[in-house]
């Protein structure tokens, strides 16, 4: 019987598909099995990397704290406000670095470790705080920083609003702790403390600070936008980051199933025990929340070295089980694409050998031509093979070549956009300076000129002074001259004092402070400015809404400021027009506040930022002296003088001064 006979194009097939099919089922499953692990362990050291940067957000975050604490405590001035046990000279220091830096608390202690000033909470102060761990050490001369938790009680002192941010309402979740307490109200905090020192070296006292971690999500926000730069997956942020006190969430950008941060939430059981109570990392597959992910914890350690809470970072498992599944579809399409093509290599392999080298001589031509991600797919496990697997990774590393070059074109863009605007607020803060340095300049040719003239303005005063009383005192005492005579009288005095104030302001002499009472020094003015001035055509309008205000100042000084800008605005409307002038207190800013308007021709644009410099002036009989000699005496009381004006309604000067 003669044997079957199997063609040879049969034999040549079978020969090549099956070991083909063989190698291609192994190495599917192997190399999935090995992918998927590989996978896995890639996403765990992902995440310990994450948290070992999200450590050092954290660290940094104390670092910015300890820094600022530091070198306040270290300021000179500091010192010698806390030397003085000077409460303004304290709140003048601190209340404006509790905004500048957004901390939460600042607060100084004397050398006993009595409170002085709390800049969030200033009317609670003279408790003992010796006893803290942050001010004993600051008291014995060290620089502490690090993690505190606060107690309500605590909090409360430092700021009743604090109080109320730490309080965070526990909820109970799935694979989580047990509800220990329904609300916490304890605080944690990253704090530092310094010691103030005087000029001998001796610690006279100590400065605390720090940020409440409570319902304040910008450090977890900041962390998560470092590590994970906002990638999202189906809407949901693939990563996130979380901060516990003991067990519980106080600050988190993890989402529950209604979209909200889900602070409140608890640890699960098992880490707890080996991050907080055991004080070990801990990394794996974690149920968070409502959902898995590849999690990452560490504890955080307090100021005395006990456990006090966690960091936590991780990412959401779905788009690795997405990617999985993609994987075994993958897979299983490469397993039977590679078999059909077994079967076809095996019917045509001397135009299929020569197809791949045409197809890579057309990608390298499109490569050249300048396009990327260029790929080419073989299924050859030969030199053909190899060259094109060689190919792909050219095309690949080309391709990540470019990305990063452009990436590194973005940064420098946006390093030299930041470079231009530091550029150019350098260069503000510069013209700034030389303007107050060319208005101090002026300010001291001033001094000079008014020494100069002084004398020789008294002499003639005096005669007018001693003439004035020869006629006061020839004329019979029901004379009507007598009351022009007065004025006269007043009048030299008044202009006497004005030179002497010049004088005092231009040489910084100090204000003789006294009770001003601010609206009988307007109505003086208004009542004896038609003396000096005609008052043809003007309407004076006088708005007090404050009634009796009074003020601790200079009065001759303020008097002297008020004077100029009443005399300003009737000569800013010869034709006639309305002076408007007005005063109220501000007890919620402890200012008060004077305005004096007209209805005039107003001032130029151009000539707005000159006003105040000594000796500018618009008109031509004027000395340009009366506005800046103004500027100095309300900025010597710790005021603000500042002005509006228009073409259509006028110019109104608006003088801003403490009430004491």
């Amino acid at each position: 019987m003669p044997r079957r006979r199997f063609p040879i194009r049969v034999k040549l097939t079978i020969a090549t598909l099956l070991p083909l099919l063989i190698a291609i089922l192994i190495c599917s499953l192997l190399g999935f099995s090995i992918l998927i692990a590989r996978i896995g362990s890639q996403a765990q050291e992902k995440v310990r990397n994450d948290l070992n940067a999200a450590r050092e957000i954290y660290l940094n975050e104390i670092d910015h704290v300890r820094d600022v604490v530091k070198f306040t405590a270290g300021a000179s001035y500091t010192a010698e406000a806390l030397s003085g046990k000077s409460r303004r000279e304290i709140a003048e220091i601190l209340v404006p670095l509790l905004k500048s830096e957004q901390l939460h608390v600042i607060t100084a202690v004397d050398a006993a470790g009595t409170v002085l000033f709390r800049a969030r909470n200033p009317e609670v102060y003279g408790d003992d705080r010796s006893r803290d761990f942050l001010v004993k050490r600051a008291l014995v001369g060290e620089l502490t920083a690090g993690t505190a938790v606060f107690s309500a009680q605590q909090l409360a002192m430092e700021g009743d609003d604090l109080a109320g941010q730490a309080k965070v309402a526990a909820v109970l979740t799935p694979h989580a702790t047990p509800l220990r307490a329904a609300v916490e109200d304890a605080g944690m905090l990253l704090m530092a403390s310094a010691p103030i020192r005087d000029r001998s070296g001796t610690v006279v006292g100590a400065l605390y600070g720090g940020v409440l971690l409570n319902n304040n999500n910008d450090l977890v926000d900041r962390i998560k936008k470092v590590v994970y730069e906002g990638v999202k997956h189906e809407g949901k942020d693939v990563g996130g980051a979380t901060i516990f006190l003991n067990d519980l969430r106080i600050a988190t950008n993890i989402m529950d199933t209604e979209n909200r941060r889900a602070i409140g939430t608890k640890l699960s059981e098992e880490v707890y025990d080996k991050v907080v109570l055991m004080k070990e990392k801990w990394v794996g597959r974690a149920f968070v929340v409502n959902d898995w992910y590849f999690s990452a914890y560490e504890p955080i350690i307090s100021l005395e070295g006990a456990p006090v809470g966690a960091l936590y970072v991780g990412m959401l498992e779905k788009p690795y089980t997405r990617l999985r599944f993609t994987m075994s579809l993958l897979v299983g399409g490469v397993l039977m694409l590679g078999s059909l093509m077994g079967i076809f290599v095996s019917r045509v392999a001397s135009s299929r050998l020569a197809r791949p080298i045409k197809e890579l001589e057309s990608l390298a031509r499109r490569v050249a031509a300048g396009e990327r991600d260029v790929r080419i797919e073989s299924d050859s496990n030969d030199e053909i093979g190899d060259l094109g697997e060689e190919f792909n990774r050219m095309s690949a590393a080309l391709t990540l070549q470019e990305e990063e070059i452009r990436g590194l074109n973005r940064d420098l863009e946006h390093k030299v956009q930041l470079r231009t605007a530091e550029l150019e607020e350098k260069n503000r803060q510069l013209i700034q300076t030389q303007q107050e340095l060319l208005r101090v300049e002026k300010l001291a040719a001033i001094g000079e000129l008014a020494a100069g003239v002084a004398h020789e303005i008294n002499n003639p005063l005096a005669i007018i002074r001693g003439n004035a009383e020869l006629l006061q005192t020839a004329l019979p005492e029901s004379s009507p001259s007598q009351e022009e005579i007065g004025i006269i009288t007043r009048q030299v005095g008044r202009v006497e004092r004005i030179v002497a104030n010049l004088l005092r302001f231009a040489r910084r002499e100090h204000k003789v402070l006294g009770r001003a009472a601010i609206n009988g020094i307007l109505d003086e003015i208004v009542g004896q400015v038609w003396h000096q001035i005609p008052l043809t055509g003007i309407t004076v309008e006088k708005q007090y809404r404050s009634g009796y205000l009074e003020i601790d100042a200079d009065a001759d000084q303020l008097r002297q400021v008020f004077t100029n800008l009443v005399l300003n605005a009737i000569q800013a409307m010869p034709q006639g027009g309305i002076l408007t002038v007005s005063s109220r207190a501000m007890p919620a800013e402890g200012m008060c506040e004077v305005t004096v308007a007209d209805t005039g021709a107003g001032i130029a644009a151009e000539q707005m930022g000159q006003i105040f410099n000594p000796f500018f002036t618009t008109r031509a009989d004027g000395t340009g002296l009366g506005l800046s000699v103004s500027y100095g005496i309300i900025k010597d009381h710790g005021g603000d003088i500042a002005v509006e004006s228009s073409c259509a309604a006028g110019t109104l000067f608006r003088v801003t001064l403490p009430l004491s």
